[in-house]
């Protein structure tokens, strides 16, 4: 029998037409609550302990070939690897001062006792790693940087002035104007004493406090700069504290935008409630799984809320027509629940799916936020669409939001008359040309759209931020970029510095010093060619690798630390970049990659890549292959739940063509801009389908009931508008403001995030609302579908 009479007007509740599940709820409500709370009260206690949480390993490709080499050979890597870089600058003169001498000894003392550095390896004018050489008639002479005698004065000054012009460290560590010098510091991964990974948010508080405040507190005329890996993510990490300000910001927000909606204080109160007891428990499952929140997947709890807001205000809204009808607050919660089970289930399985597809991708810190999103939409799936109707069912809406949709039937009808003409025959033509045409211009610009980073510095910061001033000081200063390109030369062992291998890695750097993008390279061959040189009275004829292996060994026994490993069966070639922008890395990599072709034998292979710039590379390798892998994966999957849920092909093509559409304007947007495809907004597109199709889903659910009832399809939509337009506009506009807060965030990536979110979850709106009755004007058939429900013509 059907729940809808000949007007499409809604029959009496029957026991007989309750599904299971709703008198599996309805009737054992006291447990269901009593249930409730003792979760929330459990994990509720677990999500207030979860921790930040931010590891090198997760943030990269692992199993890239690029980074499975580097991790092979990561304890040859050691000086390469994870480190940071301080520079002190003296604003008022040059590094040859006492002060400045002074101030630097006592920032190297404390960055030695720093916990999480590599103490063996750090470098600065005052450690003793750091020397000059030089040749004379008498043979080689040299000596730490710092003088023996050095005590402060003019000569000594003077002493250490010859000292670091003698020295390799011009452009290294000390800049080409002499006005600063830095002190370098590589990171252990892992504490040796404890075997716990380095806290990168308390590394980055020490480096602050101990380093650039207290010594800048110290001396007015010294400005220190710092940057690293470590720095960023302690950068990113601070970041993401402020979100609780936007958290509590978008939570009052909603409230008084839902407030306005409903006129209800239960209708408000409840979702928002209901809804800050799903992110409680998601953030308590995921510290039970063992998870923390690193900078990118902090920002899902935001979307949980959106998420339970815009699903709530489908309950909400339901039960103010079943109430403005005249039924009490537990046949309304029935029927409000009977109503949208289906369609809500399929819609949040949707949203689900959309987020899994994202363990397509081979990066550790996209899985886990993919992972956080799906059990924050699974725990949607029993709170809102359990918990949320049963409580409602106990206080019900109140008068006022009974009376506000009464007394605005009338007035919303001419609204909804006006919008239903999208479905009108003349119409719907006029909507489809504005969609092609917006399709063509979108693809016109999108072409300009490009895979990883776009921007000098961090781009996970915004410009200004204190971070990318502090590299943009350093690059300035500095013939060492902190952009670096690894290539491994691997060789058997004991071989690593024959004369072919040095050879090889001379030409490598030839090619590679012609190659746009690169500042400046280094390996072992110039080692080699510098000593050999030096060993023949400085003539330039002699520079060059000599045949001699005898020649070639003596010329690098004193040979750099980190330029052979201990079985000398691994040399690194080291190659600055003026960037790391995307074309940039493809440039250099495919010149490697070239020459690796070519010259790789069974003495020696060249292999990429380490440095920040080779985890770059391969992670812009691994983005662009899984970007369309990943679109076809969550549009398949959401296709599929739409098919098995509305059995028609027709009726998928109007819930997902709009979803395309707008993915397509919002790559666009991307292109223009200036935003990257990368770790940070590849989710985006995943998040934008997954929670889009939410409104086509509801839409098309009350469409397909009106026209099974019978009506036209211009009558049919007008009555969907009339009982679900309201909290569809509303759901589009929940999300919006769920993450329209991050473009406020001091975190770059985040603000970008929110704003193709903040578009998507908009412009899906429109779509559902303006472009799927003009879709289904051309694709369905309403008297096919209201005579196969038994409500056709004969």
């Amino acid at each position: 029998m059907s729940n809808w009479n000949s007007d499409g007007e809604r029959r009496a509740p029957s026991a007989g037409a309750e599904p299971m599940i709703e008198r599996l709820i309805f009737n054992n409500r006291p447990i269901i609550l009593i249930v409730f709370l003792a979760l929330t009260l459990f994990l509720g206690y677990n999500a207030v302990k979860i921790k930040p949480d931010a590891s090198f390993e997760r943030l990269i490709p692992l199993e890239h070939p690029y980074i499975v080499n580097m991790m092979e050979h990561r304890e040859d890597l050691s000086n390469l690897g994870n480190f940071v870089r301080i520079a002190v600058e003296n604003e008022d003169g040059t590094i040859f001062e006492e002060e400045y001498m002074d101030t630097l000894e006592k920032i190297t003392d404390e960055v030695f006792y720093l916990s999480g550095v590599d103490r063996s390896g750090l470098k600065s004018l005052w450690t003793p790693n750091v020397r000059w050489q030089e040749v004379t008639e008498e043979g080689f002479q040299g000596g730490t940087v710092i003088p023996d005698d050095y005590n402060g004065s003019e000569a000594s000054l003077n002493q250490l002035r010859d000292n670091v012009l003698r020295s390799s460290t011009i452009g290294s560590l000390v800049a080409d104007d002499f006005e600063s010098s830095i002190i370098y510091a590589p990171l252990l991964e892992r504490n040796p004493e404890t075997g716990e990974p380095i806290d990168y948010r308390n590394f980055s508080r020490q480096l602050e406090e101990k380093i650039r405040q207290q010594f800048e507190e110290q001396n007015p005329s010294v400005d220190i700069h710092i940057v690293g890996f470590a720095k960023l993510v302690g950068d990113l990490i601070e970041g993401i504290e402020s979100v609780a300000l936007f958290a509590l910001i978008t939570i009052v927000l909603t409230t008084v935008f839902l407030f306005w909606y409903s006129r209800c204080i239960a209708g408000t109160v409840v979702p928002v409630i209901v809804s800050i007891i799903a992110v409680f428990w998601q953030m308590g499952i995921l510290r039970l799984l063992g998870y923390g929140l690193d900078p990118y997947s902090v920002l899902v709890p935001f979307l949980v809320f959106a998420i339970g807001i815009s699903h709530g205000v489908q309950v909400v809204n339901a039960m103010a027509l079943e109430a403005a009808k005249g039924f009490d607050p537990l046949t309304s919660a029935r029927l409000a629940f009977r109503s949208l089970y289906i369609p809500g289930i399929v819609a949040l399985v949707s949203d689900a799916f959309g987020f899994l597809t994202l363990l397509f991708i081979e990066i550790d810190v996209i899985r886990d936020l993919a992972v956080a999103a799906g059990i924050g939409v699974a725990v949607i799936i029993i709170t809102n669409l359990v918990l949320h109707p049963v409580i409602m069912s106990y206080i019900g809406i109140t008068r006022g939001g009974v009376k506000h949709v009464q007394n605005h039937e009338g007035g919303a009808d001419r609204k909804w008359r006006l919008m239903s003409y999208f479905a009108h025959p003349g119409v719907a033509p006029v909507s489809l040309l504005i969609a092609v045409v917006g399709f063509g211009v979108a693809m016109y610009y999108k072409q300009d759209l490009k895979v990883g980073d776009l921007d000098q510095g961090a781009p996970e910061l915004r410009p200004d931020s204190q971070y990318n001033q502090d590299n943009r000081f350093i690059v300035d200063n500095y013939s060492q970029s902190a952009d670096v390109l690894v290539v491994m030369v691997e060789t058997p062992t004991e071989t690593c510095t024959e004369y072919p291998v040095l050879r090889s890695l001379d030409r490598l750097q030839w090619r590679l010093a012609n190659t746009e993008g690169v500042e400046s390279t280094g390996s072992l061959a110039d080692v080699s060619k510098i000593v050999t040189r030096a060993l023949n009275e400085g003539n330039w004829n002699w520079y060059e690798i000599s045949r001699n292996q005898t020649i070639i060994n003596a010329s690098i026994r004193q040979a750099p630390s980190g330029m052979i490993n201990t079985d000398c069966s691994l040399t690194p070639l080291v190659a600055y970049l003026d960037d790391h922008k995307a074309e940039t890395l493809r440039r250099v990599t495919d010149e490697v990659e070239d020459f690796a072709d070519e010259y790789n034998n069974d003495t020696h292979r060249f292999l990429l890549g380490a440095g920040n710039a080779g985890v770059e590379a391969a992670t812009n390798e691994v983005i662009a292959s899984a970007k369309n892998k990943m679109l076809l994966a969550v549009y398949g999957v959401v296709s599929l739940l739409c098919l098995i849920s509305f059995r028609s092909v027709r009726a998928v093509l109007c819930v997902i063509l709009p979803l395309g559409l707008t993915s397509i304007i919002a790559e666009a947007l991307m292109a223009q801009a200036g935003i990257g495809i990368k770790v940070a907004t590849l989710p985006v597109i995943a998040l934008g389908v997954g929670i889009g199709v939410d409104y086509g889903i509801y839409m098309f659910s009350k469409l397909e009931r009106f026209l099974k009832a019978g009506y036209p399809l211009q009558e049919a939509y007008f009555e969907t508008l009339r009982s679900t337009g309201k909290a569809v506009a509303f759901t589009g506009i929940t999300l919006a403001l769920g993450v329209f807060t991050w473009m406020l965030s001091p975190i770059k990536f985040q603000a970008d995030m929110g704003l193709l979110l903040t578009f998507m979850f908009l412009w899906n709106m429109v779509g559902a609302i303006w472009l799927m009755p003009a879709l289904a004007r051309f694709l369905l058939k309403p008297e096919k579908i209201a005579a196969k429900a038994g409500n056709g013509p004969e």
